[in-house]
């Protein structure tokens, strides 16, 4: 079995607020469910944040979201059918759902490699980041207040077509997705804007991750309500689905 996934699928869910609860319950009883799912090598249930501060403030009750790294596209297939994917329709208004391949991956989640080393490749359309830390406790507070100039810079930076938090746990888990319209876009938010280029340079020193993993993918195609994914413009995301 190669080390790199067939295909990784992220799911997102727009519930009412009336549904929390149930939701609070299914984030408590289906991660091992989500493990155990037939085909899936890697998986993750998280819960996610507005996308504005990336921080505890940031939470969105709302909208919550599984990160799968499958054996095959045909396992992949049947998420929907499965007991996760029916019991998170059954609360769900609107729901998305992001293919994607695997481009690079550097560090560890929960102590593996879900992504493995991927070889990349060309993209010539749209591509999302994923960033996962968990936070060392002493260092939070620190982190947490680097953050905001990043976080703003963020939501004006040309190409960008989606972004939101993610999260394990309310506290000490942080995460980004970001979804852009093609990786020169994302080049240079990530090495050429100050703010972010800052935030990289702190992170030896200060030492905020206990656990950090970087990787990006190429989006294959976006199925659903691109609204739950915080979509910027309909025009770049008929663009995009063009390309996916």
């Amino acid at each position: 079995m190669s080390d790199v996934p067939d295909l990784v699928t992220l799911h997102v869910w727009r519930i009412p607020r009336t549904a929390v609860p149930r939701a609070l319950a299914r984030m408590a009883l289906h991660p091992r469910r989500l493990r155990h799912t037939r085909g899936v090598r890697f998986g993750k249930l998280l819960g996610t944040g507005t996308g504005t501060g990336f921080g505890p403030g940031d939470a969105d009750l709302t909208r919550w979201a599984a990160l799968v790294a499958w054996d095959s596209p045909a396992a992949a297939a049947g998420f929907d059918a499965s007991p996760v994917g029916r019991s998170w329709a059954r609360i769900a208004h609107a729901s998305a759902r992001v293919e994607l391949r695997p481009l690079t991956s550097r560090g560890e989640w929960s102590g593996r490699r879900p992504f493995g080393d991927p070889p990349g490749g060309r993209v010539d359309g749209p591509v999302l980041a994923l960033t996962r830390a968990r936070l060392r406790p002493r260092r939070a507070v620190t982190f947490w207040r680097a953050i905001p100039p990043v976080a703003a810079a963020l939501h004006a930076a040309p190409g960008l077509l989606a972004r939101f938090g993610v999260g394990e746990a309310p506290l000490g888990w942080q995460g980004t997705v970001s979804v852009w319209r093609d990786p020169a876009d994302l080049v240079a938010f990530a090495y050429r804007h100050p703010e972010h280029r800052a935030a990289i340079a702190r992170t030896p020193t200060e030492g905020w991750y206990a656990e950090e993993l970087f990787a990006r993918f190429e989006v294959r195609d976006v199925v659903g309500d691109r609204t739950v994914l915080g979509w910027v413009a309909d025009g770049d995301a008929d663009e995009a689905r063009g390309h996916a």
